[in-house]
C-alpha cells in the first residue's frame, strides 16, 4: 500500500468522528492495543524531545523498507504517534522523507491537541522524515 493510499484509509478511519473528544477516545483506545516497546528502546537516544509526555521511536530499515515503532507514557501522545508511524511504516526512505503527516490536521487531531504536544508531533514527524533522508543517503 502507498504512503497515499495509507494516508486515504486513516482519513477514512478518523472521519466518522465529528466530535473532538469521541475522536480522541478512539485514538486512546487504539492506542491501548497498540503494541509497546521494550524497555531497551525506551532509552534517551530514542526520546523524541518537546512534548508533554515521553514518546520514543524506534526507526529501522527492513528489506529497503522503514520501519516506525513507538511508545509512550500518555494514551493519547501513543494514540497520535502510532497513527503517524503507522502512515510510514512500511514505506521507502524516499517516501518517507518526501510525505508530511498533514492527514491529522485534516481529521481535526491537530487542533485539538495542547501546544506541548503538537510540538511533540511535529519533532516525531521530523526525526520519522529526517530518518528516511538518512537511509537514502541524502
Amino acid at each position: 500500500m502507498t504512503l497515499a493510499e495509507k494516508r486515504a484509509a486513516l482519513v477514512a478511519e478518523l472521519a466518522p468522528f465529528e466530535d473532538p473528544h469521541e475522536r480522541f477516545q478512539y485514538i486512546i483506545d487504539r492506542a491501548k492495543g497498540a503494541p509497546g516497546l521494550p524497555a531497551e528502546f525506551k532509552v534517551p537516544s530514542l526520546l523524541i524531545e518537546g512534548c508533554t509526555s515521553n514518546l520514543w521511536l524506534h526507526p529501522t530499515v527492513e528489506a529497503g523498507a522503514c520501519r516506525f515503532r513507538c511508545d509512550a507514557d500518555s494514551l493519547i501522545t501513543k494514540g497520535v504517534a502510532t497513527l503517524v508511524c503507522e502512515l510510514y511504516d512500511g514505506a521507502s526512505p524516499a517516501e518517507v522523507a518526501a510525505t508530511d503527516a498533514d492527514f491529522l490536521s485534516e481529521v481535526g487531531v491537530t487542533q485539538h491537541l495542547s501546544p506541548n504536544r503538537r510540538n511533540g508531533l511535529s519533532n516525531l514527524v521530523a526525526r520519522i522524515r529526517a530518518f528516511g533522508r538518512h537511509a537514502t543517503g541524502a
